[in-house]
């Protein structure tokens, strides 16, 4: 597969890491908050594409109950769908109920999703700050019992919309709790978008003091500020090599009416290409991808260059 790579000005300084993992999280996340359901059948082919395209790790989908996020309530017939290829793909567990239902269908990766704050644990866990992480560790002990790989998110790491700021030993705290439980990556997410870029320099730096290295820590930014990729540039030049994304921007969270679209996976590769930086990404099939979900959901993409390199203005 030949790569797409910004027309001129193609230079990676020395400080900066040589490839890159994009976590593609459209299908999940990007999708989770839509009011209108997507059919399975969609869903289906939106993976296939994006797995076509390059993309390396794509999450599937979530097995939380269905009164939470009605559009994932599809999420085991998605999986048998997908067949063998989608026991590979991640899927996002809430509970051991969530886990029996990803061990049924044979899957081999999951994702826990924790908070940095008190308020949002309330809100989306339905638990205490400290009391997350007992609900959690039966669910990574039997994951990892049975051969899985566990990855942990923290939301709200860098701001709250009813905390507002958060301090940095904490979300240091809470981060390196549910890493310890068992987990092989830890993905610090920007919620609803208000990090900017020497703040994620400190939080980085906070997590190396505490014991946990960049090849562990994974990023992941919302655009709600139009900060997403300078702050993808400062994780960059910190030393993070695997950073969470959308296609074609989508997403928001439907715990915080604040959040808006993820960091869009067009955006973040051709910045990526443009600095020299391997991903193994095809740009213009993630691009077509994109184009091909914006109309499935009857609605422009928001990416920068999903609009500006849509199929029918392509550089050839």
């Amino acid at each position: 597969m030949v790569e797409e790579r910004a027309p001129a000005g193609v230079s990676r300084p020395g400080d900066l890491p040589a490839r890159v993992t994009i976590y593609e999280v459209g299908a999940r996340d990007g999708l989770q908050n839509e009011d209108t359901v997507v059919p399975v059948d969609a869903k289906v082919e939106f993976i296939h594409r994006l797995l076509a395209a390059g993309l390396p790790v794509v999450e599937a989908t979530s097995f939380v109950h269905p009164k939470w996020v009605p559009q994932l309530a599809d999420a085991a017939e998605l999986m048998t769908r997908l067949g063998d290829s989608g026991r590979d793909l991640p899927v996002l567990v809430p509970n051991e109920r969530g886990l029996d239902r990803a061990l049924e269908l044979g899957c081999r990766h999951i994702a826990i999703f924790g908070s940095a704050t008190e308020t949002f644990a309330q809100r989306n866990l339905n638990s205490t700050l400290d009391e997350q992480f007992a609900m959690f560790e039966p669910t990574v002990t039997r994951a990892r019992a049975a051969g899985l790989d566990v990855r942990a998110y923290v939301s709200m790491c860098f701001g709250d919309p009813w905390e507002g700021d958060v301090p940095i030993d904490q979300v240091v705290q809470v981060g390196k709790c549910l890493f310890d439980l068992g987990a092989s990556q830890l993905s610090l997410g920007d919620t609803i978008g208000v990090g900017t870029a020497g703040h994620v320099s400190d939080l980085l730096t906070a997590f190396n003091e505490a014991g946990l290295p960049d090849d562990v820590l994974a990023v992941h930014f919302h655009d709600t500020y139009g900060q997403a990729l300078a702050n993808a540039y400062a994780a960059l030049q910190h030393g993070v090599t695997t950073f969470d994304a959308s296609a074609g921007g989508l997403g928001g969270c439907p715990y915080a009416e604040s959040a808006t679209g993820n960091l869009a996976t067009e955006d973040l590769v051709w910045m990526l290409h443009g600095l020299g930086i391997h991903t193994g990404v095809d740009l213009p099939a993630l691009v077509a991808t994109s184009t091909w979900m914006a109309g499935v959901l009857g609605r422009p993409s928001p990416s920068r260059v999903v609009t500006a390199l849509a199929p029918g203005t392509m550089p050839a």
